[in-house]
């Protein structure tokens, strides 16, 4: 018996076993004699299973290839003859589709992937489909996850699904095995792609030709990079113009394309990066056509590809970069799994990068979707808790956490992050241990600060408010508990001297908005109201400066200072009559 054999199996009655009946070498013949015994009426149902021996074992592959007859399998009260054609593919040139290509390179990727090879490659190379067919498993497997989905989503019976499949594949294999007997895909020199592709340009079957000839010109390539550069290569021989050019930049784009969406290829092609946010600001450099800083063990192609983006040449190959990096974006995977800090860092370089490519591979908001989603994996609790670990005190907590608002986008993402917010800063131990050790001007100043990040930030209105008045009521806390504003007024009984120390403070930024900043006014306009107040202050002003001064533009740079810290002019100019 020779490596490969074709054994014929027959079932007679609804309930009777499979019996061997004869082993073939050939396997048309196998599947005809199968034919004819159930047209004779010798069976009920029929298979043919294709054996393989592996090499240096006396172990066979099996893998059903041929399976017919009237099995009865009943599924939601109907029989399967009952049924109509359940499989999502009718005709082998379905199979051809970009659709059923990707569905093939998800269910068999990583067979792909071991092959280097695509799922193009693979349906238009008889030697590859010997190979796959030989693996036996991993074509049965991938046939039975079709089976399983479809039947899933209709009242139709897996086996019957699953038999119909193996029908359909058989005859597209087939085709193929016939196709390369009769020279259809003939050896092509470097050169000569040009003609041919003028030749078959207008055929309805031209870009089957021409994938044909193209697998088989990629078969002796020994690595991802070293097939992406034959490809490119082969940019040079496209027609000037007609149906021909067509063709062939089609086929050479859509290779390219199903190499980008592999994610070994990419992985190959890029050579190694040290975590996913360096392996993405490559991929947006090849994206925008500029020179990638290519990683340890990566080939020349990817550069060599960039120069084609830059010229807009490979449209298909373009899209799937772009779609590459908005799912890598989406994905559960850290930018950089070391450190959050960097995490942020890494995110905003790509960003400032991608808006660069936003167009027609790149929409706004299509960028903008995942930017929200690569943020609402990084206000989830173990993402910040661990961000958090390393503060000190609640403070810095708070400020570690308003950087993350300042790099994550997304309405809801920030309602999340503020949540993790309040519970901070209204528990006990944040007024304590805020700023711990330090003077009560110098936590006034620090609670202040967080307040006017979370008033500068993206919160929205609502969270915004509710942070800006907890942090007013802590300072108001610590005013209180000291009695700084009270201990000022009895210190300095100047007004003039208590009037320009409450304006230093409020240029200094020591009072949060809110209530303690009105009561900060307050005692300004109080002290402003004194009778007086404006001559006296003028003649200390005249005295530090030791010279006559003009009242006008003093009094111009008096009505700044009160405005700054919030006092209306006519609010100023009242408390100054009086």
């Amino acid at each position: 018996m020779s490596q490969v054999h074709y054994e014929i199996f027959r079932q007679v009655g609804a309930s009777g076993g499979w019996a061997l009946i004869e082993a073939l070498e050939d396997r048309q013949a196998a599947i005809d004699r199968a034919r004819l015994m159930l047209e004779e009426g010798h069976a009920t149902a029929v298979r043919v299973v294709k054996e393989t021996l592996l090499s240096g074992s006396n172990d066979y592959v099996s893998l059903v290839v041929f399976e017919d007859g009237k099995i009865q399998v009943k599924k939601k009260g109907k029989k399967v003859e009952d049924l109509d054609s359940p499989v999502p593919c009718f005709k082998p040139d379905d199979f051809y589709t970009y659709h059923a290509r990707h569905t093939l390179s998800r269910l068999i990727g990583d067979w792909l992937a071991r092959q280097r090879m695509t799922a193009t490659e693979l349906l238009h190379s008889a030697s590859a489909l010997e190979k796959f067919e030989a693996t036996g498993t991993t074509f049965q497997h991938a046939i039975q996850k079709v089976a399983v989905a479809q039947a899933a989503d209709s009242n139709f019976p897996v086996a019957q699904i699953v038999k119909q499949l193996n029908e359909l594949s058989t005859t597209a294999i087939h085709r193929v095995y016939k196709d390369e007997r009769r020279g259809l895909f003939p050896i092509v020199e470097a050169g000569k792609f040009g003609p041919l592709a003028e030749k078959h340009g207008s055929d309805t079957d031209g870009r089957y030709i021409l994938n044909g000839v193209l697998a088989k010109h990629l078969a002796q390539a020994a690595s991802w990079d070293a097939k992406l550069q034959l490809l490119l290569k082969l940019m040079a021989e496209l027609p000037a113009e007609g149906p021909g050019r067509v063709l062939l930049l089609s086929c050479i784009d859509g290779m390219v394309a199903e190499m980008l969406n592999g994610s070994a290829a990419l992985a190959d092609l890029l050579g190694h990066n040290p975590d996913l946010g360096h392996a993405l600001l490559n991929l947006i450099e090849l994206f925008l056509g500029t020179e990638v800083h290519l990683a340890e063990g990566a080939g020349g192609g990817i550069n060599e590809l960039a120069r084609f983006f830059a010229k807009d040449d490979l449209p298909e190959s373009r899209t799937a970069i772009a779609t590459r990096i908005l799912l890598e974006l989406k994905g559960l995977k850290r930018l950089c799994p070391s450190s959050l800090e960097e995490e942020f860092k890494m995110l905003r370089r790509l960003a400032n990068q991608l808006v660069r490519g936003q167009g027609r591979y790149l929409s706004h908001e299509d960028l903008i979707g995942a930017f929200t989603e690569r943020s609402k994996r990084l206000v989830t609790h173990e993402p910040l808790l661990q961000f958090m670990a390393s503060a000190k005190t609640p403070d810095e907590k708070i400020e570690r956490l308003l950087t993350v608002e300042e790099n994550i986008i997304g309405a809801e993402n920030k309602r999340t992050l503020s949540t993790f917010m309040m519970p901070i800063i209204t528990s006990r131990s944040f007024e304590d241990e805020l700023c711990a050790g330090g003077t009560v001007l110098q936590r006034l100043k620090r609670t202040a600060e967080l307040q006017e990040r979370v008033l500068r930030s993206g919160f929205q209105d609502v969270q915004k408010n509710q942070i800006a008045v907890a942090l007013d009521g802590v300072a108001q806390r610590i005013e209180q508990q000291s009695k700084f504003l009270a201990s000022l007024e009895a210190r300095v009984a100047s007004p003039v001297e208590r009037a320009r120390t409450i304006l230093k403070l409020c240029a200094g930024r020591a009072f949060t908005q809110g209530d303690l900043s009105m009561k900060a006014r307050r005692m300004l306009i109080a002290a402003i109201s004194k009778p007086g107040f404006l001559t006296n202050y003028m003649a200390q002003v005249q005295a530090e400066k030791n010279a006559v001064i003009d009242r006008d533009a003093a009094l111009a740079e008096f009505a700044g200072q009160l405005a700054s810290a919030g006092i209306a002019q006519e609010d100023a100019m009242r408390a100054l009559a009086a």
